[in-house]
């Protein structure tokens, strides 16, 4: 019978959490359509504080320590709030695959961060195996651009949303010491609902109007790629680097070929599925571990014998 140990859960997270943000573009297609960046990245995140807070309530979760608050503000800040806005605003004016090369940037950016600020180590698997993951991205991402345009503006609004998501999990990493990963998801997600609160106008009069299916896309958003994944994400990222993490995104281009061409009938193409699977690759080799020489483990002749007391 499989033991479940806190490395095999927080692979299990990490692997929900991967799903579910792949899901979420899907859903994006759709309320994407109806509702403006703002708008959408704030229905979306008031859908995902309802859920966390009832959730905290039922299992009666109270307040962060205060050491964990500054982690906390940054992250919701950046990465649930200005993120979220950036990426939606900024894929509306570049193709596919510009965007693929811009926002993937995200994952190095938090290996470098990582390093500098967290003293994360930076073996050569996990950069051989980034570096791998970032070409099949730009590859899935170049085979399914349509031939669109890109923009300036679109293309700095990407990289913005890429330095933000990077810092914000730099941010959240130490805060994870401090609080559970339930307190860390919810508070980010309020103050990122906060930082959106600007935007309230927009919502209310595209609700007023929406398709009832955009709008059960941008709650389903709310409930399970925010609420959900982002709490998987937390457990996950408490357990190992930020960097490792980071890495693991990589395999959501893939499993967004995947659902696409399940959910969307949109048959991939020989490049597009070459991608994937080099971004499945990357991740593989960056989350192994090298494996110990024979000699290195002590066996019955090289095992330490206790010494004799006279």
């Amino acid at each position: 019978m499989m033991k479940f140990t806190p490395g095999r859960l927080a692979a299990g997270a990490a692997a929900v959490t991967v799903v579910l943000w792949a899901s979420a573009f899907v859903s994006i297609r759709s309320a994407g359509d109806v509702y403006s960046p703002g708008a959408l990245a704030l229905g979306r995140l008031l859908a995902g504080a309802v859920t966390l807070v009832a959730i905290c309530l039922v299992r009666r979760e109270g307040l962060p320590p205060r050491t964990a608050w500054r982690g906390i503000a940054l992250s919701g800040v950046l990465w649930f709030g200005f993120y979220m806005v950036a990426l939606n605003w900024g894929e509306q004016r570049v193709d596919a695959g510009t965007a693929a090369l811009v926002v993937n940037v995200g994952p190095l950016l938090i290996a470098l961060l990582s390093a500098r600020l967290l003293g994360d180590p930076m073996p050569p698997r996990l950069l051989a195996g980034m570096g791998v993951s970032f070409a099949g991205a730009v590859t899935v991402g170049l085979s399914m651009s349509g031939g669109g345009g890109s923009s300036l503006v679109g293309v700095v609004l990407c990289l913005l949303a890429a330095l933000a998501y990077a810092c914000g999990v730099v941010a959240q990493k130490p805060a994870l010491g401090r609080a559970s990963a339930l307190q860390v998801t919810t508070y980010g997600c309020l103050v990122g609902a906060a930082a959106c609160l600007p935007f309230a106008g927009q919502l209310v009069h595209e609700a007023a109007r929406a398709p009832l299916p955009a709008t059960l896309n941008m709650v389903y958003l709310g409930v399970f790629p925010t609420a959900l994944a982002f709490t998987t994400w937390a457990y996950a990222l408490a357990r190992t680097t930020a960097s490792r993490m980071g890495a693991t995104t990589y395999a959501v281009p893939a499993l967004v070929v995947l659902m696409s061409w399940l959910a969307l009938g949109e048959v991939p193409g020989r490049l597009t599925l070459g991608g994937g699977v080099l971004c499945l690759a990357g991740v593989a080799v960056s989350r192994s571990r090298p494996h110990r020489r024979r000699h290195d483990r002590p066996t019955a002749e090289n095992r330490p014998r206790p010494e004799r007391v006279p």
